[in-house]
């Protein structure tokens, strides 16, 4: 009875404060259970290599994991800041596009001002 009175939780946004934005979203992704694919990607195996039924299920069941995170990712950027990630391919790519291009926008980094430049 009390999961009836469960509230998912929201998708965070991002609002141009990195550093806050990705601990919220590294949260949100790790309930979900997708952090993986998102910090570590997917390993596609080589051309040419025939896998076992279980490998292919097991690759099937981490492509899912990670277009589900991509969904997420995109419903959290808005469409200007989506527009500049050049490789959207995974979850991985985007996220790591994002960390590049805004980590510590919101505070600097071991004592780094925030890059203001662009």
């Amino acid at each position: 009875m009390a999961s009836e009175n469960f509230v998912q939780p929201a998708i965070p946004r991002f609002d141009g404060h990195y550093d806050h934005w990705s601990m919220l979203m590294e949260n949100f992704l790790r309930f979900k259970e997708y952090w993986q694919v998102v910090s570590i990607g997917i390993t596609e195996p080589p051309a040419g290599v025939v896998l076992t039924d279980a490998q292919k299920i097991e690759l099937e069941g981490q492509r899912l994991k990670d277009l589900k995170a991509k969904n997420y990712l995109f419903q959290a950027i808005d469409r200007s800041i989506l527009e500049t990630i050049l490789n959207k391919d995974s979850s991985k790519q985007i996220w790591d596009s994002l960390k590049k291009k805004y980590q510590g926008t919101a505070r600097g980094e071991a004592g780094t001002p925030p890059d203001t430049s662009s």
